[in-house]
């Protein structure tokens, strides 16, 4: 009788011992989710009977995750009792967290599972900038010619056409005031900084001074970027900037677009000297572009200051990219090529009748000369374009018929030294003033013959990188100012028709 209750006392101090902890654990589970793992600060600073039931040290460590309080209650087994102990005990213990040890790593397992789908997609992106950076340096150093012989265009023409076919994939798509696609952004961003990159190591040499310990003045050769690329590139990106920013402002618009249908002939452009002049006009001879919609009443007032300021501020930016643009291609050397097709007489280039005009007017005014020759198509004035600038390059030569060299390097050379009373020189000089005010007359106007066989037989990096991103800012911001024109046209027009 004595050693049964001795074993009943021992049984039921046993009890008590292990049901503290299971008490707590119980709590938990009521206050936490299945699979959260509370951190030390989250448990209860108050609650000390866990301290005191815990046969460890730490009292903290079992309660770290719910596996390893599974495997306490599993050490827990029917022999460490009497053959009296009540048998439903452990067994419903065991049960409860084998199911609770089961949905915890279920849980655990989708969590992996999200994160290895998030983990492919990031690699997923990698790969495809990887393989978008295999296929430019491919053709880089193939030179465009995928048959691997040798036939390949220099280094700096494939920059350029470069250049030139990522602006088209990007922009060629974009016939509106609108934001560009995040997608499209991006890729521009992330890949002009891949062909920018190599101005970072065009550099240029310069001497600097450099005092000894011993006070010796000792002269070294430095580098520094390129002057060219240190003046005009960081300005081309500062007005890439600007650009994308004038079409994200186009977000929330009250006017919108149709693909088809039909404008007032009273909708013409109040600018001059412009082949976008009609939108009927503009409509039957490129029918794919979108055509602008206002509302009845027309826009709002600050819709219509908003337009006005992007306009102009489109322009100036056109204005920018157009005086770099003009820059480099001056700089370039002229191919021999181009110098070997040049008229003998710069009359027969031009005919009698504007050649009569420049040698006799006492004040020649190009302005003026523009006027009389009515130019009705954008053929004829690059037709035009063509072949003043030919003329003027041919009275250059015959100023500079007293060298025998005919390089352009030598032509420039001379160019300072030549008699300024010299007719072939005050010809040439016309001639530039006319090439330049047809320009900006017309400045949609397509690249000339000299300016396509500059680029086409460049052979320097850096003038080919300024040339291309100066010439497709300079289309953008040109296109941009073009549908703001529209926008504004047909609302002007819908608010007439009002009255």
């Amino acid at each position: 009788m004595v050693e049964y209750v001795q074993g009943f006392e021992q049984l039921e101090f046993r009890t008590q011992v292990l049901k503290a902890p299971m008490d707590n654990l119980s709590n938990s589970d009521e206050n936490y989710d299945l699979g959260y793992l509370p951190s030390p600060s989250s448990v209860d600073q108050n609650d000390h009977s866990l301290a005191e039931t815990s046969t460890s040290g730490d009292s903290f460590m079992y309660r770290r995750t719910n596996s390893e309080t599974s495997a306490l209650s599993e050490s827990v087994d029917d022999s460490s009792y009497s053959g009296e102990a009540s048998p439903w005990f452990c067994p419903n213990v065991k049960t409860r967290f084998h199911n609770q040890v089961a949905l915890t790593r279920l849980g655990m397992k989708q969590h992996n599972k999200n994160a290895t789908d998030d983990k492919l997609e990031d690699h997923e992106a990698v790969d495809a900038e990887l393989e978008m950076m295999k296929e430019r340096f491919a053709k880089l150093l193939l030179g465009e010619d995928m048959s691997g012989s040798g036939k390949g265009v220099c280094t700096a023409v494939t920059i350029s056409n470069s250049i030139t076919n990522l602006y088209a994939t990007v922009f060629g798509q974009n016939l509106r005031l609108e934001p560009l696609n995040p997608e499209k952004k991006a890729m521009w961003k992330r890949e002009m900084n891949c062909l920018l990159s190599v101005c970072d190591y065009i550099v240029e040499l310069i001497p600097i001074s450099q005092n000894l310990q011993d006070g010796t003045e000792m002269e070294l050769m430095t580098s520094r970027p390129r002057s060219d690329l240190y003046i005009n590139l960081p300005a081309l990106q500062k007005l890439d900037a600007m650009l994308i920013e004038v079409l994200d402002s186009f977000q929330d618009t009250e006017f919108w677009y149709a693909e088809k249908g039909s404008m007032s002939s009273n909708s013409n452009h109040s600018g001059s000297g412009s082949f976008r002049r009609v939108i009927v006009q503009r409509n039957e001879e490129k029918w794919w572009l979108p055509i602008p919609c206002v509302p009845p009443g027309g826009l709002s007032e600050k819709s219509r200051k908003h337009l006005k300021h992007k306009r102009d501020s489109s322009n100036q930016i056109h204005k920018a990219a157009m005086a770099i643009n003009s820059s480099i291609l001056a700089e370039m050397e002229i191919p021999d090529s181009y110098m070997s097709t040049l008229p003998k007489s710069g009359k027969s280039c031009l005919g009698d009748s504007i050649y009569r005009y420049m040698c006799t007017a006492d004040k020649f005014s190009p302005e003026h000369l523009l006027d009389c020759l009515n130019l009705a198509t954008e053929h004829e004035a690059l037709e035009l374009a063509d072949r003043v600038e030919a003329s003027m390059y041919t009275w250059r030569r015959k100023a500079c018929m007293s060298n025998s060299k005919s390089s352009w390097v030598m032509v420039k050379d001379l160019m300072s030294e030549t008699d300024r009373s010299d007719k072939n020189h005050i010809l040439a000089e016309r001639a530039e003033c006319l090439l330049f005010c047809l320009k900006q007359r017309y400045p949609e106007l397509s690249q000339t013959s000299l300016d396509t066989c500059k680029i086409q037989y460049n052979r320097d990096v850096g003038q080919a990188v300024l040339e291309s991103y100066s010439r497709v800012l300079e289309s953008l911001a040109f296109n941009i100012v073009a549908w703001i024109e529209d926008v504004i046209c047909v609302e002007r027009s819908v608010r007439n028709q009002g009255k």
